[in-house]
């Protein structure tokens, strides 16, 4: 049965596109077990390969008949180790570093970096954090050409790997020629999300929508909530951004690893306040990088992540470079579905108004779903140009199930992030009788284990418009599949 698919999980999965997974072959599998947006990161590679990657995508998307969503993300002003004298180099407990200018490598006990104002911008006191936080540094004593440091948590650090400097604050700027240049690539090949990475506030968000618009691009922009400034700043970058990323890894670096799973909870609730789209990323699954099976743990992740109200989860390594990418899909499908049938009917979240969005809009939205689970409906269809009917349905958590019918396919790829929406694309939207023909002839076809799960003579509750009231849905009517 292709996709969208009635019996598929209602949150959406973000996978990462890399050599484990690059080929059409392997990414249409990926769409065929629930990959919804795939992301390529910008951190890797150039601007030729994320072309070849978006080809592919696209090429996948068309064999499958599913209009899968692309997710740019932008690598942001990652600071990262220069080349080291050795390879690995390991940081005993105690041992005296030394950062210095340049990127070149450098003497035994010296490293570099490739921010330039590193040695500037550090103090007495200041943390130092390598590999992902595993190893530690202080810094004891800052004169005008070297930081020096003493290691407080060993371990081993290697070349080009990332630095972090938790409570450090950096005057590096939010979009480097690198991520503007890919953003430009992104707008001109009708990209339909664009994250940036490190967000420290609204108005980092603002430069990146600011240079889109100047393209005319109608990607949204997803803010990557990394940084304990992005933290201070919340309301307003939820406000500002289209959409939002916990960014767990680097985010667990730059502020305590304990504190992490708590603002994971307020960065999803700040989400549903503001009714915004949110990803949880980073590690979900980590351990099927090189198992086919999960941890207990990492399942127990995912159904958190759900019941917490996300509405979509990310593979990064586990699909790009992982040896069960499909697998990997497969898994996390399966447990949100799980998740979703036994505890999202009791879960509530807050419902307001979206401020761009019509009021009669939003009004018809609503009463079109107490007129379904009055009569109880099997299915919702929305007729939506740009998708904003269809976000408002989702932000409800109606577990009645939804399909999105759309004449723009920019606007069915985007529908994609939205949970609990099936998008589809229809060339005539308006003509509400060939649109029901379409949506009954698919929901007829939806089978589980053999049975249909929608049968002729169920009911389905249409939203769409009318010429009375213009650029709103305001229309409900009740349809019998026959």
């Amino acid at each position: 049965m292709p996709r969208p698919r009635l019996n598929e999980a209602r949150t959406k999965i973000v996978a990462t596109v890399g050599p484990a997974c690059d080929s059409v072959e392997q990414l249409a599998d990926l769409i065929e077990e629930g990959v919804d947006v795939f992301r390529i990161n910008s951190a890797h590679g150039t601007i030729e390969q994320h072309a070849q990657k978006l080809a592919n995508i696209r090429e996948a998307s068309k064999q499958t008949g599913f209009p899968v969503g692309v997710l740019m993300d932008l690598a942001g002003p990652k600071i990262r180790l220069g080349e080291l004298s050795a390879e690995p180099l390991y940081c005993q407990l105690g041992a005296k570093l030394a950062f210095v200018r340049g990127t070149e490598k450098c003497n035994d006990g010296e490293l570099t970096s490739t921010y330039p104002r590193l040695i500037d911008e550090l103090k007495k006191g200041d943390r130092v954090m390598l590999a992902d936080g595993t190893v530690s540094l202080q810094v004891h004593a800052v004169t005008p050409t070297r930081a020096e440091c003493v290691v407080v948590a060993a371990g081993e650090i290697r070349s080009r790997q990332g630095i972090n400097l938790p409570g450090v604050k950096l005057s590096v700027a939010a979009m480097l020629p690198s991520d503007i240049e890919t953003a430009i690539w992104a707008a001109k090949n009708e990209i339909d999300f664009i994250s940036l990475s490190f967000v420290r506030s609204a108005e980092d968000v603002r430069s990146l929508k600011d240079l889109l618009n100047s393209y005319e691009c109608r990607a949204l922009v997803i803010a990557k909530i990394e940084k304990p400034e992005a933290l201070d700043d919340l309301d307003r970058i939820v406000q500002e951004a289209d959409g939002i990323m916990v960014a767990r890894g680097d985010l667990g670096v730059e502020i305590d690893v304990a504190e992490t799973p708590v603002a994971q909870k307020r960065i999803i609730a700040t989400c549903k306040r503001f009714m915004k789209p949110v990803i949880v990323a980073t590690q979900m699954l980590e351990s099927m990088h090189h198992s086919a099976r999960p941890t207990r743990a990492e399942a127990s992740d995912v159904a958190n992540a759900v019941i917490d109200g996300t509405d979509a989860c990310m593979l990064s390594g586990e699909t790009a470079i992982g040896e069960f990418p499909r697998e990997s899909v497969a898994t996390m499908n399966r447990i949100m579905r799980k998740t979703e049938e036994h505890l999202l009917g009791s879960l509530q979240f807050p419902c307001g108004d979206i401020e761009e969005m019509h009021r009669t809009t939003q009004a018809v939205t609503r009463a079109g779903i107490e007129v379904a689970e009055a009569i109880g409906s099997k299915l919702i269809a929305i007729a939506t140009h740009s998708g904003g009917t269809a976000w408002v349905k989702s932000n409800t958590r109606s577990l009645i199930p939804t399909v999105a019918v759309s004449d723009h396919l920019a606007s069915v790829r985007r529908m994609n992030l939205f949970w609990g929406i099936e998008p589809i694309f229809c060339e005539d939207i308006e003509d509400t009788e060939h649109l029901i023909e379409q949506v009954s002839r698919w929901a007829c076809h939806q089978t589980e284990d053999g049975e249909s799960i929608i049968r002729p003579g169920d009911t389905m509750v249409v939203v769409s418009g009318s010429d009375i009231v213009l650029g709103a849905d305001n229309v409900i009517s009740v349809h019998t599949l026959s």
